[in-house]
């Protein structure tokens, strides 16, 4: 079995199943943000500000922030991984591979901390 030093979990299987639990934390948290906003029509500003800064919806807003993390990671690793080759673009595709992995790190750090930094900030 070959391992690339740039998979998240250096197994296919395992990258795999962050991409599969991922999208199910996604998407149960889509429904219950879809379904406090269909059960609150008239929502003014503080009751969404109450439900948001509540300690279960900050935990799992927490939880799904980082799922979109693991779950942009493994996306965007296997599209680079799979369609910029050198076959396309000859010698230079390992140095573009690299940017482009470097750049979905960097994006994907600054968007955690960002979240975090909204989520538990002041």
């Amino acid at each position: 079995m070959r391992n690339s030093a740039t998979s998240l979990t250096r197994s296919g299987i395992s990258d795999w199943l962050v991409q599969r639990v991922s999208a199910y934390i996604l998407g149960i948290y889509f429904v219950v943000v879809l379904g406090f906003l269909a059960c609150n029509p008239g929502l003014a500003f503080e009751q969404w500000h109450a439900f948001m800064t509540a300690l279960p919806m900050r935990i799992f807003t927490l939880l799904a922030l980082l799922a979109l993390v693991g779950h942009a990671w493994v996306g965007m690793w296997t599209v680079f991984t799979d369609y910029v080759t050198t076959r396309q673009m000859g010698d230079r595709a390992t140095f573009v591979r690299v940017v482009l992995l470097v750049g979905m790190v960097l994006a994907n750090f600054v968007f955690l901390i960002w979240g975090i930094q909204i989520l538990w900030g002041n």
